[in-house]
Parts: structure tokens; C-alpha cells; sequence
């Protein structure tokens, strides 16, 4: 006979809990099917709870203790909503903040949206040991342990990753990262300043720290390349498999924008929804020194023209689409535009950081993702650009002797077969995006879902009840095409 009896309940009531506990334990048998049968481990408790009422479920708030009974109840809300919580951002959606500009105008800096992982099924956690709702930091430290850690799984989702697909996935080149300067990425600190100074400079670097997959910062950004194909930019204009690619319709690129000296007003900015952190006035003819402009024009290839006693009048550089760009255009003091340019001296900035490609920001490729199955032979070339892939990605140990001999796992290799699907990913602001072109591929098990709904747009540079609230992008589907 059960110790703690559902007493007290009218038959109607005994009914109803029945019929809930049924429900309950329907769906739990349904959610064990899909994310693995492990989750049955709950089923006896479930069983107790609704019908035999063998644990003490209502002990603290049934204690005579008044004081005991007011934080049991409330220990058990908060357990409650933790878990429900956890499970909710787990498997089904999870809140992301929109940090950087690298996707204006399709989503904004201070944009809040919900992901949804259902999109291409979530992966079951691999690093079980967390603290709740917490990502790879908590109070300063670390917020989970290492180990024991699952291997990748992937539950069912409703579909797979797209072309031009929206994708939120963990950065594949934060498996290592200088805590004082995560941004650029490790790899790119370490091209820049070398190794060992980033290791041993704590104060401007801070501790460097390795992370899993799943608690690597999270990216967005469009996914424009997928699995064995060949992808390419070509003063800017994508082409996959050598054919030229439709641009998004809010793709943006940094242009140069010359007035006859009559300043931009806030009203039109305001007009175009540009940001006043991308706004530079790089030349202002009223403070000129009188410099020569002629090798910069020339290096950017700008047409643009002296206007007298104005000089060059005002020349600003602010991202904008072609759109904007028609609305710049049709400005009577608006005198010349032209989109930024990068040099081959750039080269070196973008991935493969150390191998000598000529590629730039703008002209970059042909690159061949790889997919899983396909196989290439072990040249210099390829491995530059697939190292990491082979190494940091699918777990194995790759050298290169001094007599050029290649050897995976210690065993001499000349060819190579991918294990996993990858792709490439580029943000819409082409020339503010840290993306694809600069640290690579993003593996298959790092994609974590798909922006799917907008609930709140903060506008930083606003007053919070002046324009700070973007009241028009709130509550709102996110179509990202």
C-alpha cells in the first residue's frame, strides 16, 4: 500500500489527474522514440506522481513549518522552470543575441530571436555537465566539465541546410580562444603576432583556453555553399560551380561616397537605417590639409573629382545596398560612389592564413567544400585547405614529414576521405563579415539550427524610449531570403 495516497480528490478530480498522467506519459514515450531511450528513466517517477504516490512529492509544501513550506514551493517553482527551460533550449528553440553587423540589413546588432534547432534536428548535448541555461561561461568560469563527453549525434529534424539559408552553428575556430582577445579568432592572432606571444602575453591576450563543440561561441551567418561545391567571389559577385549566384536582396558592401561638401544629414541615415557606427567621414574639405588624394583614389579605383574651391568636398565610407545606393544616386549634391577595394597585399588575412593563394576578401577561390564520402589526393595545396579539417574537425593526427611524406594517425597517406559534410558561410554585410573567407569550413556537427522568430530589436545608439525600441521588427517571423 502507497505511503502518500492522492487523498482528498474527488472522483472528478482523481479522473482529470488520470487522464493528464496518461497524456504525460503518452508524450514521454513519444520524446524517448525521437531523442533516445534513456529518457525512460523517468517513466516510473512519472507513474508515481500521477497515480501510486509512493515519494512524498508534496512534503515541503505540505510541512507544518510555515517558513519551510514558502521555500519549498518555491525551490520546486525554480526547478521546475530550470529544467523545462533546459530541455526547451536543448531541443527545441533557444534565445540568441545578434552581436556584430556581419548580417545588416537582413538582421540587426541588438536583435533577439529565438533559433529553432528542429529545423535540422538538435544534437543530443556533448559536454552532459552544465550548469542550466548557461553557454560556455558562468560568474566569470568555466560553466561546464569537459568530461564525460558524448560522441556527435544528431536527432531527426524537418529538413537539412539549404543555399541561402540563415544558419546559427558554434564557430569552428573557437575550439581555441585568448579570453582577452577572442575577436579576431585564435588562428588569425596567432598569424598575426606569432604563437608563443600569444601564449605567453596573459595581460593583452588573457589565458588561452580550449572549448567543445557545443559550447563554442555561436555565429549566424548565411550558408551559400553546401557539401562538393565549388565556391568562388569574383570582385565580389559569388558564383558556385562557375555560375554566377542571385545576391540577397539586403546584401551590403562598403562604398565611398563623395558630396559636393554638403554633409549626409541624420535624417536620410536615419532614412536608410544606417547605423551611426558605420558611418565614417574619411575627408572633409574644410579641415583638408591639402594632401594629395590622387594614389588612394587611385588604389580604390574612384573617379572622383576635385570641386574647386571645396577640394573634394566630403567623402564618407558606410555600408549600403543597392538600393541605398539608387537612393544616394538620386541626392543632387551626391557627386561620385564607389565600392571599396581590397589589394592582393590583403592576401595573407584570409584562410588559408598559411598558404599563399593571391585570394583577397573580394576575389577569393575556387574552393571545393568537402562532403562526406568524398575523397582528394594529399597535396600541398589541399593540405592548406583542409588541414583542419582532417585534424581539428574529424580527430585525426596529421604530419608532414621532412621528406614530404604525409602521415595520418602515423600511417603514411595519399589520399584523404571526409567523414563529414561541411559548408561555407558568408554574411550579407560582404565587407564587415567575419565569415567563411577567413577561418573556413563549418562542419556538419557544429550547425546548431535556423533563426526562426524576432521578439525584440534593441537599438543601442538610441535613447531606450527615443528610437531605442525597433517596434517594427518585433514579433515578427524570420523569412532571411
Amino acid at each position: 500500500m502507497n505511503r502518500y495516497p492522492l487523498s482528498g480528490l474527488s472522483p472528478r478530480q482523481l479522473l482529470i489527474r488520470r487522464v493528464k498522467g496518461g497524456i504525460m506519459i503518452v508524450l514521454l514515450l513519444l520524446f524517448a522514440l525521437w531523442a533516445g531511450w534513456g529518457w525512460l528513466l523517468l517513466l516510473p517517477f512519472l507513474v508515481d506522481f500521477y497515480f501510486t504516490r509512493f515519494i512524498p512529492w508534496r512534503y515541503l509544501k505540505e510541512h507544518p513549518n510555515g517558513m519551510v513550506r514558502l521555500l519549498g514551493g518555491l525551490l520546486e517553482d525554480i526547478v521546475f522552470v530550470v529544467v523545462t527551460v533546459t530541455i526547451i533550449f536543448t531541443y527545441f528553440f533557444q534565445n540568441f543575441a545578434i552581436p556584430s553587423s556581419s548580417l545588416e540589413k537582413t538582421l540587426l546588432i541588438g536583435d533577439y530571436l529565438f533559433v529553432n534547432k528542429l529545423s535540422y534536428g538538435p544534437r543530443v548535448p556533448m559536454t552532459p555537465l552544465a550548469l542550466p541555461l548557461a553557454h560556455n561561461t558562468a560568474f566569470g568560469h568555466k560553466s561546464y566539465l569537459d568530461s564525460p563527453s558524448l560522441p556527435y549525434r544528431r536527432l531527426k529534424g524537418l529538413g537539412k541546410v539549404e543555399r541561402n539559408d540563415l544558419v546559427v552553428f558554434n564557430f569552428p575556430a573557437g575550439d581555441t580562444v585568448a579570453l582577452s582577445m577572442p575577436n579576431p579568432d585564435y588562428y588569425t592572432l596567432c598569424a598575426q603576432y606569432g604563437r608563443e606571444q600569444v601564449w605567453s602575453d596573459r595581460q593583452q591576450f588573457g589565458e588561452v583556453v580550449a572549448r567543445p563543440v557545443d559550447r563554442r561561441d555561436h555565429y549566424v551567418k548565411r550558408c551559400v555553399g553546401l557539401p562538393g561545391e565549388t565556391v568562388e567571389l569574383r570582385a565580389n559577385q559569388l558564383y558556385i560551380n562557375g555560375k554566377a549566384m542571385a545576391n540577397p536582396r539586403q546584401m551590403q558592401l562598403n562604398y565611398f561616397v563623395q558630396t559636393d561638401g554638403t554633409p549626409l544629414s541624420q535624417e536620410l541615415l536615419d532614412q536608410l537605417e544606417i547605423n551611426d557606427r558605420d558611418v565614417q567621414l574619411i575627408y572633409d574639405y574644410r579641415t583638408s590639409d591639402g594632401g594629395d588624394l590622387s594614389p588612394f583614389l587611385a588604389q580604390m579605383k574612384l573617379a572622383f573629382q576635385s570641386e574647386g574651391s571645396r577640394g573634394y568636398g566630403l567623402i564618407y565610407h558606410l555600408p549600403l545596398t543597392a538600393e541605398m545606393v539608387r537612393v544616394l544616386q538620386a541626392e543632387p549634391y551626391v557627386k561620385g560612389l564607389g565600392v571599396e577595394r581590397t589589394t592582393t597585399e590583403l592576401s595573407g588575412q584570409v584562410y588559408p592564413l598559411d598558404y599563399a593563394t593571391g585570394w583577397t576578401r573580394d576575389d577569393y577561390g575556387p574552393l571545393l567544400i568537402p562532403r562526406k564520402g568524398l575523397t582528394v589526393e594529399l597535396t600541398p595545396a589541399t593540405l592548406a585547405y583542409y588541414a583542419r579539417c582532417i585534424h581539428a574537425y574529424e580527430g585525426h593526427q596529421l604530419e608532414q614529414r621532412p621528406d614530404g611524406v604525409i602521415l595520418i594517425d602515423g600511417r603514411p597517406a595519399t589520399h584523404y576521405t571526409f567523414a563529414m559534410d561541411y559548408y561555407f558561410m558568408l554574411g550579407d554585410n560582404r565587407h564587415m563579415s567575419a565569415d567563411s573567407r577567413y577561418w573556413g569550413f563549418v562542419p556538419e556537427d557544429h550547425v546548431v539550427g535556423k533563426p526562426a522568430f524576432l521578439w525584440l530589436s534593441i537599438n543601442s545608439e538610441r535613447p531606450l524610449l527615443s528610437g531605442g525600441i525597433r517596434w517594427g521588427r518585433m514579433m515578427r517571423l524570420i523569412n532571411g531570403k
